[in-house]
Protein backbone atom coordinates (compact mmCIF):
# COMPACT_ATOMS: atom_id res chain seq x y z
CA UNK A 1 0.00 0.00 0.00
CA UNK A 2 1.36 3.54 -0.78
CA UNK A 3 2.14 6.05 1.79
CA UNK A 4 -0.64 7.91 2.72
CA UNK A 5 0.24 11.92 2.79
CA UNK A 6 -3.33 13.55 1.80
CA UNK A 7 -6.98 12.91 2.24
CA UNK A 8 -7.33 11.16 -1.07
CA UNK A 9 -4.73 8.62 -0.24
CA UNK A 10 -6.86 7.92 2.95
CA UNK A 11 -9.86 7.35 1.20
CA UNK A 12 -7.88 5.09 -1.23
CA UNK A 13 -6.49 2.91 1.70
CA UNK A 14 -10.08 2.49 2.95
CA UNK A 15 -10.91 1.92 -0.39
CA UNK A 16 -8.55 -1.29 0.08
CA UNK A 17 -9.52 -2.27 3.52
CA UNK A 18 -13.77 -2.09 1.67
CA UNK A 19 -12.19 -4.39 -0.97
CA UNK A 20 -10.48 -6.74 1.15
CA UNK A 21 -13.55 -7.02 3.53
CA UNK A 22 -16.17 -7.95 0.24
CA UNK A 23 -13.42 -10.55 -1.19
CA UNK A 24 -13.12 -12.43 2.80
CA UNK A 25 -16.85 -11.43 4.55
CA UNK A 26 -15.24 -9.64 6.84
CA UNK A 27 -17.10 -7.86 9.39
CA UNK A 28 -14.36 -4.98 9.70
CA UNK A 29 -15.46 -3.75 5.88
CA UNK A 30 -19.12 -2.20 7.89
CA UNK A 31 -16.79 0.57 9.73
CA UNK A 32 -14.28 0.98 6.89
CA UNK A 33 -17.42 1.77 4.46
CA UNK A 34 -19.14 4.38 6.89
CA UNK A 35 -15.49 5.91 7.88
CA UNK A 36 -14.81 6.16 4.00
CA UNK A 37 -17.89 8.16 4.05
CA UNK A 38 -17.41 10.73 6.53
CA UNK A 39 -13.62 11.25 5.18
CA UNK A 40 -15.42 11.98 2.17
CA UNK A 41 -17.32 14.77 3.98
CA UNK A 42 -14.58 16.16 5.67
CA UNK A 43 -12.38 16.56 2.03
CA UNK A 44 -15.51 18.00 0.99
CA UNK A 45 -15.99 20.48 4.25
CA UNK A 46 -12.09 21.60 3.38
CA UNK A 47 -12.83 22.38 0.00
CA UNK A 48 -15.88 24.77 1.45
CA UNK A 49 -13.92 26.77 4.04
CA UNK A 50 -15.86 24.92 6.46
CA UNK A 51 -12.92 24.78 9.09
CA UNK A 52 -11.25 27.94 10.28
CA UNK A 53 -7.97 26.36 8.87
CA UNK A 54 -8.58 23.61 6.11
CA UNK A 55 -4.55 22.23 5.88
CA UNK A 56 -4.42 21.73 9.44
CA UNK A 57 -8.10 19.69 9.18
CA UNK A 58 -6.18 17.57 6.21
CA UNK A 59 -3.47 16.20 8.47
CA UNK A 60 -5.57 15.76 11.48
CA UNK A 61 -7.61 13.72 8.94
CA UNK A 62 -4.94 12.00 7.97
CA UNK A 63 -3.04 11.27 11.30
CA UNK A 64 -6.20 10.24 12.73
CA UNK A 65 -7.18 8.28 9.89
CA UNK A 66 -3.92 6.03 9.81
CA UNK A 67 -4.06 5.14 13.29
CA UNK A 68 -6.85 3.08 12.10
CA UNK A 69 -5.29 2.16 8.95
CA UNK A 70 -2.26 1.18 10.69
CA UNK A 71 -4.39 -0.96 13.12
CA UNK A 72 -6.40 -2.42 10.42
CA UNK A 73 -3.08 -3.78 8.58
CA UNK A 74 -1.07 -4.29 11.75
CA UNK A 75 -3.80 -6.11 13.38
CA UNK A 76 -3.36 -9.86 11.63
CA UNK A 77 0.58 -9.96 12.71
CA UNK A 78 1.55 -7.16 15.22
CA UNK A 79 0.23 -5.67 18.86
CA UNK A 80 -2.56 -2.99 18.60
CA UNK A 81 -3.95 -1.04 21.21
CA UNK A 82 -6.14 -2.99 23.30
CA UNK A 83 -9.50 -1.15 21.94
CA UNK A 84 -8.79 -1.73 18.23
CA UNK A 85 -7.58 -5.64 19.38
CA UNK A 86 -10.87 -6.14 20.92
CA UNK A 87 -12.53 -4.92 18.26
CA UNK A 88 -11.11 -7.04 15.35
CA UNK A 89 -11.32 -10.09 17.65
CA UNK A 90 -15.07 -9.19 18.07
CA UNK A 91 -15.37 -8.94 14.43
CA UNK A 92 -15.26 -12.81 14.12
CA UNK A 93 -18.44 -12.73 16.56
CA UNK A 94 -20.89 -13.49 14.39
CA UNK A 95 -23.69 -13.32 16.75
CA UNK A 96 -23.38 -9.51 16.85
CA UNK A 97 -25.17 -7.29 14.65
CA UNK A 98 -24.09 -4.53 11.65
CA UNK A 99 -24.44 -1.96 14.27
CA UNK A 100 -22.36 -3.75 16.97
CA UNK A 101 -19.50 -4.18 14.93
CA UNK A 102 -19.63 -0.30 13.51
CA UNK A 103 -20.15 0.59 17.58
CA UNK A 104 -16.90 -1.12 18.16
CA UNK A 105 -14.92 1.01 15.40
CA UNK A 106 -15.87 4.03 16.53
CA UNK A 107 -15.44 3.43 20.14
CA UNK A 108 -11.91 2.54 19.38
CA UNK A 109 -10.99 5.53 16.92
CA UNK A 110 -13.25 8.43 18.19
CA UNK A 111 -12.39 7.50 22.23
CA UNK A 112 -8.63 6.41 21.60
CA UNK A 113 -7.82 7.66 18.28
CA UNK A 114 -9.14 11.25 17.66
CA UNK A 115 -7.09 12.75 21.03
CA UNK A 116 -3.56 11.21 20.24
CA UNK A 117 -3.95 12.62 16.81
CA UNK A 118 -4.69 15.91 18.06
CA UNK A 119 -2.13 16.58 20.41
CA UNK A 120 0.05 14.62 17.86
CA UNK A 121 -0.41 17.94 15.53
CA UNK A 122 -0.41 20.08 18.45
CA UNK A 123 1.69 21.40 21.24
CA UNK A 124 0.41 22.73 24.77
CA UNK A 125 0.28 25.97 23.71
CA UNK A 126 -1.48 26.13 20.50
CA UNK A 127 -3.85 22.98 20.97
CA UNK A 128 -6.42 25.85 22.05
CA UNK A 129 -6.64 27.10 18.46
CA UNK A 130 -7.84 23.65 17.19
CA UNK A 131 -10.69 23.32 19.29
CA UNK A 132 -13.12 24.85 17.10
CA UNK A 133 -12.11 23.20 14.25
CA UNK A 134 -12.04 19.99 16.30
CA UNK A 135 -15.49 20.61 17.22
CA UNK A 136 -16.62 21.13 14.06
CA UNK A 137 -15.11 17.79 12.40
CA UNK A 138 -16.88 15.99 15.37
CA UNK A 139 -20.48 17.22 13.86
CA UNK A 140 -18.99 15.51 11.18
CA UNK A 141 -18.23 12.47 12.85
CA UNK A 142 -21.70 12.37 14.62
CA UNK A 143 -23.27 12.01 11.32
CA UNK A 144 -21.77 8.82 11.28
CA UNK A 145 -24.89 7.98 13.82
CA UNK A 146 -27.41 9.13 10.84
CA UNK A 147 -25.17 6.91 8.27
CA UNK A 148 -25.69 4.06 10.81
CA UNK A 149 -29.66 4.19 11.27
CA UNK A 150 -29.81 5.65 7.36
CA UNK A 151 -27.82 2.80 6.15
CA UNK A 152 -29.02 -0.21 7.98
CA UNK A 153 -31.99 0.36 6.87
CA UNK A 154 -32.07 -1.81 4.58
CA UNK A 155 -30.67 -4.66 6.41
CA UNK A 156 -33.28 -4.51 9.24
CA UNK A 157 -35.46 -1.67 8.93
CA UNK A 158 -37.56 -1.82 12.20
CA UNK A 159 -34.66 -1.78 14.35
CA UNK A 160 -34.75 1.91 15.69
CA UNK A 161 -38.42 1.62 16.10
CA UNK A 162 -37.64 -1.17 18.25
CA UNK A 163 -35.48 0.61 20.60
CA UNK A 164 -37.57 3.78 20.31
CA UNK A 165 -40.31 1.39 21.47
CA UNK A 166 -38.14 0.61 24.33
CA UNK A 167 -36.59 3.40 25.00
CA UNK A 168 -33.47 2.52 24.46
CA UNK A 169 -32.41 4.06 20.78
CA UNK A 170 -30.53 7.49 22.22
CA UNK A 171 -28.72 5.67 24.90
CA UNK A 172 -27.60 3.06 22.68
CA UNK A 173 -27.06 4.87 19.16
CA UNK A 174 -26.05 8.66 20.61
CA UNK A 175 -25.03 8.61 23.90
CA UNK A 176 -22.63 6.21 23.82
CA UNK A 177 -21.04 6.78 20.50
CA UNK A 178 -21.24 10.70 20.34
CA UNK A 179 -21.97 12.19 23.61
CA UNK A 180 -19.71 10.41 25.94
CA UNK A 181 -16.94 10.41 22.68
CA UNK A 182 -16.78 14.17 22.07
CA UNK A 183 -15.78 15.37 25.24
CA UNK A 184 -13.88 12.79 26.21
CA UNK A 185 -11.79 12.79 22.38
CA UNK A 186 -11.21 16.57 23.51
CA UNK A 187 -10.33 16.07 27.07
CA UNK A 188 -7.47 13.43 26.16
CA UNK A 189 -6.05 15.54 23.71
CA UNK A 190 -4.91 18.46 26.18
CA UNK A 191 -4.48 15.84 28.86
CA UNK A 192 -1.42 13.85 26.19
CA UNK A 193 -0.35 17.19 25.07
CA UNK A 194 0.08 18.55 28.43
CA UNK A 195 2.58 15.60 29.22
CA UNK A 196 6.72 15.22 28.52
CA UNK A 197 6.77 12.96 24.91
CA UNK A 198 8.14 10.56 27.12
CA UNK A 199 5.27 9.45 28.94
CA UNK A 200 3.01 9.49 26.13
CA UNK A 201 3.33 5.92 26.20
CA UNK A 202 1.47 5.44 29.42
CA UNK A 203 -1.00 7.98 29.29
CA UNK A 204 -2.22 6.55 26.14
CA UNK A 205 -2.23 3.04 28.11
CA UNK A 206 -4.21 3.89 30.27
CA UNK A 207 -6.46 5.57 28.43
CA UNK A 208 -6.87 2.70 26.09
CA UNK A 209 -7.77 0.53 28.76
CA UNK A 210 -10.93 2.43 30.12
CA UNK A 211 -12.14 2.64 25.81
CA UNK A 212 -11.57 -1.08 25.91
CA UNK A 213 -13.75 -0.89 29.11
CA UNK A 214 -16.17 0.69 27.32
CA UNK A 215 -16.41 -2.15 24.77
CA UNK A 216 -18.96 -4.40 26.90
CA UNK A 217 -21.59 -1.69 26.36
CA UNK A 218 -21.17 -2.49 22.94
CA UNK A 219 -20.57 -6.38 23.52
CA UNK A 220 -23.54 -7.00 26.35
CA UNK A 221 -25.38 -3.91 26.35
CA UNK A 222 -28.06 -5.84 28.86
CA UNK A 223 -30.79 -8.13 28.81
CA UNK A 224 -33.60 -6.56 27.03
CA UNK A 225 -31.26 -5.28 24.24
CA UNK A 226 -29.16 -8.82 24.10
CA UNK A 227 -32.72 -10.78 23.28
CA UNK A 228 -33.74 -7.95 20.78
CA UNK A 229 -30.67 -8.15 19.21
CA UNK A 230 -30.89 -12.03 19.24
CA UNK A 231 -34.31 -11.80 17.78
CA UNK A 232 -33.14 -8.82 15.27
CA UNK A 233 -29.85 -11.10 14.36
CA UNK A 234 -32.23 -14.06 12.63
CA UNK A 235 -33.93 -11.56 10.40
CA UNK A 236 -30.59 -9.85 9.46
CA UNK A 237 -30.82 -9.81 5.64
CA UNK A 238 -27.89 -11.27 2.96
CA UNK A 239 -24.20 -12.05 3.56
CA UNK A 240 -21.72 -9.55 5.37
CA UNK A 241 -20.85 -8.62 1.49
CA UNK A 242 -24.33 -8.26 1.21
CA UNK A 243 -24.62 -6.03 3.96
CA UNK A 244 -21.45 -4.07 3.11
CA UNK A 245 -22.34 -3.24 -0.35
CA UNK A 246 -25.91 -1.98 1.54
CA UNK A 247 -23.98 0.60 3.70
CA UNK A 248 -22.00 1.43 0.98
CA UNK A 249 -25.12 3.10 -1.08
Amino acid sequence: MKPIENIDDVILALNSIIEESLRTGSTLGYFAVLYQKVTIKVKEEIQNNYFDDGPRMEKLDVVFAKRYIDAYFAGKNNPVTHSWNIAFTEAKNNNHLVVQHLLLGMNAHINLDLGIAAAEISNNTNIVELEDDFKRINEILASMVDEVQNGLSSIWPFLRKLLLWLGQADNFLVDFSMKIARDGAWNFAKEIVAVDKNDWPETIKVRDKKVADKTRLITDPGKVLNFLFQIIRWTERGTVADKIQKLRR
